[in-house]
């Protein structure tokens, strides 16, 4: 019976070898499975580097009560005889487990700990926006399916390495590792949905339905990691991280055949040449701000409710869940909506939402209460996002030389960007302004940069391409002959 499903699902794939929707099915599994190991970690993160450090800085021959955490699953762990801080360790205050004076202090170690989890968390992003410079013009002289591959290696090696990480150093490592992975699946991933979708309508659907992955590896992932830490395991996430990109491996293997050399047809624009185009760089800028948000949300929410709100391990992971949500939903609803409606409206629509929205984050007085604004985030980043990721593919047709690898990588580098700067400068932010500060200056920035958003309604094309479509429109006859060679019936 076994043998009989295997047969007959590699000969299904040797029938859609190479096929449209297989390769849109193998790039959505590859970047869910990015974002989900970029944010599986973001409820364990803060608690697990706090419970290190309460370990390093206490005595050792004080007696402390055992912290219900899968890091006790390890004997030789240091964290093993640490509390973590709460109402529950503090057993002289009655008052609610939503009150601040039953949570750690300001001037505790807990909100000391933003720096140290924003440089943990921009280590990825920063790594992959040095990487992508070279992985565009590679994807160009090699084609997509060598480093699609050599994405999914080296990501499988960056979650077994957090599986079994347990120091700072080692995290820091696994995640600047996953960066490398991050720009191969990614760039060549977008890339060559570029190229086999050649069609602007098509593209943008499959694009919307390619960062779907992104979107519900952001559903997935916070809660999944918070649950399995505490309920299950450190490693727990991990390993099951890790099986399922074998399997996208394995498909990789009998779909792209990533052994052989196939470069473009034609010799691309250079990646400085289309980061001098003012609407390319638009387009990215409003990637770049529009993700900020969420970016600088990741390391210091779950530190500012852990202060506030005295909130559990499960709760720093599942209050993302909205957010998550509602960018799954906007993404795949504007991924084709905003074709019809204008991607430049939608985008401007889009940063506009999700500026006001995170002014709204630190108002919350319980996790409740977050619900609604984290909604909003989510869906407008899903707008900006679906829209503004199909345009520079469509204003490298429109400009330039239709090869796509460079100008993906100038999305990934926008969106690194903002998840390179939103930790480091959000974790600095936040522990000399604090929280409500980090939030009201990047909803500022969203606001004032959608209006540049009008600039993407009508962008011209080149000239060179302007001149031949004026060509082709005053010599219909030599069209006419080349159809009719074309077609000698």
């Amino acid at each position: 019976m076994v043998l009989e499903w295997l047969y007959g699902f590699r000969r299904w794939l040797r029938e859609e070898h190479r096929s449209r929707k297989l390769i849109l099915f193998i790039v959505f599994v590859a970047l869910l499975l990015d974002t989900m190991l970029m944010t599986v970690v973001v409820p364990i993160v803060p608690d697990l580097l706090y419970q290190l450090d309460m370990a390093e800085a206490a005595p050792q021959n004080s007696s402390v009560s055992l912290y219900n955490s899968s890091v006790n699953t390890s004997a030789s762990s240091p964290v093993s005889t640490v509390t973590r801080p709460g109402p529950t360790a503090r057993p002289g205050n009655s008052s609610s487990p939503g009150n601040s004076s039953d949570c750690p202090p300001y001037e505790s170690s807990l909100v000391n700990e933003n720096l140290k989890v924003g440089l943990l968390f921009a280590s990825k992003s920063m790594v992959q926006l040095l990487i992508n410079t070279a992985i565009g013009p590679l994807t160009n002289r090699i084609g997509y399916q060598i480093p699609m591959f050599a994405g999914f290696c080296i990501m499988f090696l960056s979650t077994i390495m957090f599986a079994f990480s347990s120091s700072y150093a080692l995290l820091f490592v696994a995640r600047s590792l996953q960066g490398v992975g991050s720009s191969c699946s990614s760039v060549a991933g977008l890339g060559m949905l570029a190229s086999v979708y050649t069609d602007d309508e098509e593209r943008s659907h499959a694009i919307g339905i390619a960062i779907g992955g992104p979107a519900m590896g952001w559903f997935l992932g916070p809660p999944f990691g918070s649950l399995t830490y505490e309920f299950v395991g450190k490693t727990a996430p991990f390993l099951i991280l890790a099986f399922v990109a074998l399997f996208n491996g394995a498909l990789q293997m009998f779909v792209l055949q990533p052994t052989r050399v196939e470069p473009e047809s034609q010799k691309g624009t250079s990646l400085f040449t289309l980061m001098k185009d003012p609407y390319i760089i638009i387009a990215a800028g409003a990637i770049c701000f529009g993700n900020m948000g969420i970016a600088m949300m990741e390391p210091t929410l779950p530190l500012w409710m852990m202060e506030t709100m005295c909130a559990q391990e499960w709760q720093l992971g599942v209050v993302f869940l909205p957010a998550s949500f509602s960018y799954l939903v906007g993404a795949n609803v504007f991924g084709t909506l905003a074709l019809r409606w204008g991607r430049w409206l939608c985008a401007l629509i889009g940063m506009v939402l999700v500026g006001f929205s995170v002014i709204c984050v630190p108002l919350a007085r319980d996790m409740y209460g977050l619900i609604l604004p984290n909604l909003a985030v989510g869906f407008a980043l899903g707008m900006v996002d679906s829209s503004m990721m199909p345009i520079m593919g469509y204003l490298v047709d429109l400009r330039h030389v239709s090869v796509y690898g460079s100008v993906y990588a100038i999305g990934d580098v926008a969106f690194c960007l903002a998840f390179a700067l939103g930790p480091s400068i959000g974790g600095t932010v936040a522990e000399t302004l604090g929280f409500p500060w980090l939030m009201l200056i990047i909803g500022l920035l969203d606001v004032l940069f959608a209006p540049l958003c009008v600039f993407l309604r009508n962008p011209p094309g080149s000239e060179e391409k302007i001149s031949a479509r004026d060509t082709s429109a005053q010599n219909p006859d030599r069209i006419n002959e080349n159809t009719d060679s074309e077609n000698p019936d």
